[in-house]
Order: structure tokens, then C-alpha cells, then sequence
């Protein structure tokens, strides 16, 4: 098979480092990709968001499988674009897509089927957002509607940081068309985790559950990210839990959208917070994780390029995939000043070296070559993952790696995984 992979972050190198494994391809392609993708695919100067180049190319190499990467081009429609020329491809529709693409779709569609989530109150006019905020106990949390690259929910422990935090989305602007509304909701005390499943529109196959760091800085201070590290498995989750967030919520959201004429084809992630125990819906997005995808991937024993088919062909309920009971962990190697302005182009050192640590890839995201050599060209860069028997062997790992790889002001978290440790 000839398969295209969309994108050019962590994620997409991740998903072309795992098909590039599978028995089944004769050739893969990667638009735009980065300097690690160009080792396993062949790198196409297409942006991710040029729907119509990208639909071009795949009728034109006769490509038999496409799967979209990140979330804009999903948002923007490219799969209806695939659809509408014949050509199979991987994600959801743009209508299922704003699952992740409008919050306030997302919650309101909650709300109507019941699937458990903080309350909540929509709002498009900041002068009606700060009145509600003088009205109600705090913390709270205040969510841009659109997308945001990760960074758009920024958690209020004040009303004063809640007022600023509506100023800054609505009023200054700083995501964009994306803050045209917001969603303001209680603040849920308790552990992250995320949690995907693969879905044909009826059948779920749900895959290892992991967790994300999104702030900036160790202990969670700082800003959010796109998310600076995942490990998987999960101490604070068993398969009782999981069971039960595949009743109550996973299932719930799938069947809710073929019912309301979306069905949702492809990788749907719930990102859940447990409090006391239960499971309540933070968000969903459309698409694999990143840095998730890093962790869960290569946890995967099983040929990637069936799974990924039978999402989109309904048979999906013929398929089981074979996973590795391994641990994963990926630190997150970042440009300096991230998630804020950063400098690109600084040339990156001891990549090599560090893939020679036992059990250890080394995930591009925002690199490119230049001048014979690789650059930073993004905000997250590297995605050092580590395969190990268990998470403690596996952070030991992940960090001797990262400890080989330097740039001029790079910049990573020292603490990934260290929750793990103490949760379990």
C-alpha cells in the first residue's frame, strides 16, 4: 500500500516510524513532515492545510490510505475533501471534528446525552463573561472555543486571573477567531489522564490509557503547552475504571453523534479527570495525543496500517490489537521561551547518541535540515521516548537520552513520570 501521513510534529513522526514497520507498505509519504520523518518517509512540501494540493497529490500517486495527523485540516474538512474524490482516509468528518474544533459544541452535546462533565455556561460577550465571574465561587476554568494549539484553557484560581484570562481570549485576542466565545466551567479537583479509542462510527477498540504534562515548568507551574511529556501505562487507572469510562463516556459520545448525524470515524481522545474515582470529561480532540502518541505507539506489538484501515471500513470489531506490556515515557525537548515567542534555526546536537540508549526513539517535531544539518523549528523539538520493563527504568532511560541532545536555549521538563512513581 502507498500511505500519506498529514502533518509535520511529533505525532506524524511517531505515526510514520510505526507504519514504516508494517509489511503492508510499498511506499510512504509524509506532507510537509520534518527532518525525522525524511529517514522513514518521503518528506512533500505540501502544508497540512492546503486541502486541495494534498487531495491532488493523493489522486495523482495513486495513494491508497491517507491519515491525517493533527486537528486543523480535520476542522477544516480534509476528510470530507478526501471523501468527496473516493479516496480512503483516516479521522473524521469535518461535522465530527468539532467535537474537538468548538468546546461549546462539545459540552452542549454532552450535557443533552448525559456524559459526565464539569457545569458550565457559554459565553460570546466578555462584558456578560466578568459579570458571571463576580457571581460565582472560584477556582474556575476559562476555555477559548476554538482551537487553540493546547494552550487555550488556562485554570483561575482568582477572580482577578479570571477576568484577565477572559481579557486576554476575547478582548486581546490571542488565539484568534478562536476566542470569539468561551467557555467558562467549575474547576474539577482530582488526576488527569487521557484516554483513546479507535472507533469505525459503531465499534471501539480502546487503546493503553497514558498521561500528559501540560504546563511549561516542573511541579505544573507555568503556562499550558501542546503538553511537554506522556508516559503509559497509568498507575492511578485498572481495567474496572477503564471499563467503566468506556460505558459511560467513550461509547456514550459515539453513539451520541451517529445519532445527531456525525458518526465519528477514526481516533477519538477523551481527556478525563478522576475525582474521587469518577471520571468527568475535560475536553475531547479528534486525533491521536501529542506527546501521547509517542508513548502509546510504541507500546504497540501489533501492525499499525489494519487498525488504522479497519477504522474506516466498519470492521473495526474484527480487529485486536497486540500491545507491549513495557512502560513508555517521552520528555518533551523544547525551544527556549516556549509556549511564548522562541527563536528557530539553532543547530541541534547528540541526536545520534542519544538513539543509542537502550530501548530509546527519538521523535521529531519541530526540526528541519538546514545547511547539512538539523534545526529547531518549532516550539516543542524533540520527543525523547524510551521503552523500558518498567516507568522507573523507562524515565531513567528517556532522561539519559535527553541529557545527550543539546541546543542554545533549549529547554525540558526534569520531572516526567515523577508522579507516577508516587501514584503508585
Amino acid at each position: 500500500m502507498k500511505v500519506l501521513v498529514i502533518g509535520h510534529g511529533g505525532r506524524e513522526h511517531a505515526l510514520v516510524w510505526k507504519l514504516a514497520q508494517s509489511p503492508l507498505l510499498s511506499h510512504l509519504y509524509c506532507a510537509p513532515g520534518n527532518a525525522g520523518t525524511a529517514a522513514q518517509a518521503e518528506n512533500i512540501p505540501i502544508d497540512s492545510s492546503d486541502i486541495p494540493a494534498l487531495v491532488t497529490f493523493a489522486h495523482t500517486h495513486a495513494i491508497d490510505f491517507t491519515v491525517v495527523g493533527p486537528e486543523l485540516p480535520l476542522a477544516h474538512g480534509v476528510v470530507d475533501a478526501f471523501h468527496r474524490v473516493g479516496l480512503p482516509v483516516f479521522g473524521p468528518t469535518q461535522a465530527a471534528a468539532q467535537l474537538e474544533s468548538s468546546k461549546s459544541f462539545a459540552k452542549t452535546l454532552m450535557q443533552r446525552h448525559g456524559i459526565p462533565t464539569a457545569p458550565f455556561q457559554i459565553f460570546s460577550d466578555p462584558q456578560a463573561a466578568d459579570v458571571h465571574i463576580e457571581q460565582r465561587a472560584m477556582p474556575v476554568v476559562v476555555k477559548a472555543d476554538g482551537l487553540a494549539a493546547g494552550k487555550g484553557v488556562i485554570v483561575c484560581k482568582t477572580r482577578a486571573e479570571a477576568h484577565h484570562a477572559v481579557n486576554r481570549i476575547m478582548r486581546g485576542r490571542v488565539f484568534g477567531d478562536a476566542g470569539d466565545r468561551i467557555v467558562i466551567e467549575d474547576f474539577l479537583p482530582g488526576e488527569e489522564v487521557s484516554f483513546f479509542a479507535l472507533s469505525d462510527g459503531v465499534h471501539l477498540v480502546p487503546l493503553p490509557l497514558s498521561q500528559d504534562h501540560k504546563a511549561v515548568f516542573d511541579r505544573d507551574e507555568g503556562p499550558n503547552t501542546g503538553g511537554m511529556g506522556a508516559y503509559s501505562p497509568t498507575p492511578v487507572t485498572d481495567s474496572t475504571l477503564c471499563q467503566h469510562m468506556m460505558d459511560t463516556i467513550l461509547q456514550p459520545v459515539v453513539n451520541a453523534l451517529a445519532a445527531e448525524g456525525r458518526p465519528f470515524q477514526g481516533v477519538l481522545y477523551a481527556g478525563l479527570m478522576l475525582v474521587a474515582g469518577r471520571p468527568y470529561v475535560l475536553e475531547f480532540n479528534v486525533r491521536f495525543g501529542d506527546p501521547e502518541a509517542q508513548v502509546i505507539l510504541p507500546r504497540l506489538e501489533s501492525d499499525i496500517l489494519p487498525l488504522l484501515v479497519a477504522t474506516t471500513d466498519g470492521t473495526l470489531d474484527r480487529i485486536r490489537p497486540r500491545w507491549r506490556p513495557e512502560a513508555a515515557v517521552c520528555v518533551v525537548m523544547a525551544s527556549g521561551g516556549y509556549p511564548e515567542a522562541y527563536e528557530r534555526g539553532r543547530r541541534i546536537w547528540g541526536i545520534e547518541e542519544a538513539e543509542q540508549v537502550p530501548g530509546v526513539v527519538v521523535f521529531h517535531a519541530g526540526t528541519a535540515h538546514r545547511d547539512g544539518h538539523v534545526v529547531t523549528d518549532g516550539g516543542r523539538v524533540l520527543g525523547v521516548t524510551a521503552l523500558a520493563p518498567d516507568l522507573r527504568q523507562a524515565i531513567a532511560q528517556a532522561y539519559q537520552a535527553v541529557h545527550t541532545i543539546t541546543w542554545e536555549g533549549v529547554h525540558y521538563r526534569r520531572d516526567i513520570g515523577g508522579r507516577a512513581l508516587h501514584s503508585g
